[in-house]
């Protein structure tokens, strides 16, 4: 096997940091990154490719004088093993003596990192990571570095960050200003957040992006034989979002020989962030396994740019994008369904805390159902206070002691609350 020689492996470490210095840092993102300095744990920054984590990095390195790094995205760095990391160190201590700051990208395509990381760690040095796959991140870290590290999981752009990108200000809101941020609320709805595609409005960028994941990091990684059921598969998902199924339902639709294969694609997608499943509300766990799913995806553009588009789907984008808003928030998230159903149920050490239904406008033709899958989720979960999202609908009434609000939902995409990080242990 061809081995990377320390000449070759400073080379790329000194040519890959004139790349990083010369980065933009881009606009602020809502991550606390003096926190994060303070702590003495190593930040594991995950999300899905292109999603801003390099720059995020880059606004990370402002606060030091010196630091190393390096991104194992690099194809000369192919032949790159555990046992290179001790070379690693050296160039390190050649090229910048005494500094013990090191920003590592990708680092999930080095098998066996976590070793070396908990070393340079125990010695003191401060790290850096990001990875794009949830699976070899968690478990890795689990194992190996349990208690040693916070989590921040990005996202693309939330909207405040659009507005920023944008210089929109969403302040001191006048009628102008107001149909400013309307106008861009319109393009985020269908455009999605991923930094790039802002930048140069392409949709072919989001494609290449996709299909990047599908092929680079999952069907290369995980050997997948079945490229084109799994493809259709992905491409269906996207297509309908939050529609509730099982893996059954959709070994059927789409021909697959086993529902268990389904299962494993659907980990593949959830593990490079592209799809998201979420549960029905039930005391009994083994339950919310074997109950249907709903599935949303990473990017209201993402899904555009490869997906089938109908009329009529801006309700479905609408509720896509609230799930995304309510996981960049960190909160934990359920939907409810009994003799009616509510969208979202957020749930808080146990305890239910809120009820969200989402209905792109709430007409004489769908308020009762509307109401009817929130109230009966509040009077069941004890809910005192709900929320129908809408596009742009605003009042407050009290219907059978229970309070609902209908609010826009790029207002309530504007009243941003700081997610905690992930414990690291969870």
């Amino acid at each position: 096997m061809h081995m990377i020689t320390a000449t070759q492996l400073e080379e790329v470490i000194r040519s890959q940091k004139d790349v990083f210095l010369s980065r933009d840092t881009g606009i602020t993102r809502e991550v606390d990154t003096e926190r994060y300095r303070k702590s003495g744990q190593i930040v594991v920054i995950s999300g899905i490719r292109r999603s801003g984590k390099s720059t995020l990095l880059r606004q990370f390195s402002e606060g030091y004088e010196t630091f190393h790094y390096i991104n194992f995205d690099d194809d000369r760095l192919l032949d790159f093993s555990v046992e290179d990391f001790s070379t690693l160190v050296l160039i390190c201590e050649k090229t910048s003596p005494g500094t013990k700051v090191i920003f590592i990208d990708e680092i999930q395509n080095i098998p066996g990192w976590e070793r070396f990381v908990r070393r340079i760690h125990d010695e003191g040095w401060k790290v850096y990571l990001t990875g794009s796959n949830a699976n070899l991140l968690s478990a890795e870290l689990g194992t190996h570095l349990t208690g040693r590290y916070i989590k921040i999981t990005l996202f693309p752009f939330s909207f405040q960050e659009v507005l920023r990108f944008r210089s929109v200000p969403a302040d001191g809101i006048t009628e102008q200003k107001k149909a400013a941020i309307l106008a861009e609320f319109d393009r985020y709805l269908v455009g999605g957040g991923f930094p790039e595609h802002l930048k140069y409005q392409d949709p072919e960028y989001l494609k290449r992006t996709y299909e990047d994941i599908l092929f680079r990091d999952i069907i290369g990684r995980s050997g997948i034989r079945e490229v084109k059921p799994f493809r259709q598969l992905a491409r269906y998902l996207f297509t309908n979002l939050g529609n509730p199924a099982s893996y059954n339902a959709l070994k059927k639709v789409l021909g697959f020989k086993s529902a268990a294969s389904v299962r494993d694609y659907v980990g593949f997608l959830e593990e490079a962030y592209l799809v998201f499943e979420l549960f029905k509300y039930d005391y009994s766990l083994k339950k919310q396994y074997v109950n249907d799913k709903k599935l949303y995806c990473i990017d209201n553009g993402m899904r555009n740019a490869v997906a089938f588009r109908f009329s009529g789907d801006q309700g479905r984008l609408l509720e896509n994008l609230v799930f995304i808003e309510l996981l960049r928030r960190g909160m934990t998230i359920y939907f409810f369904k009994h003799d009616h159903e509510c969208d979202f149920i957020l749930e808080d050490r146990g305890a239910v805390t809120a009820a969200i239904q989402v209905c792109y406008e709430i007409t004489q033709e769908n308020r009762d159902r509307e109401l009817a899958g929130l109230l009966e989720a509040m009077k069941t979960l004890a809910v005192r206070e709900g929320i129908i999202l809408t596009y742009h609908q605003e009042e407050s009434f009290v219907h059978d002691g229970h309070r609902v609000q209908l609010v826009p939902v790029w207002k309530w995409l504007l009243e941003f609350r700081e997610p905690e990080s992930t414990p690291a242990d969870r």
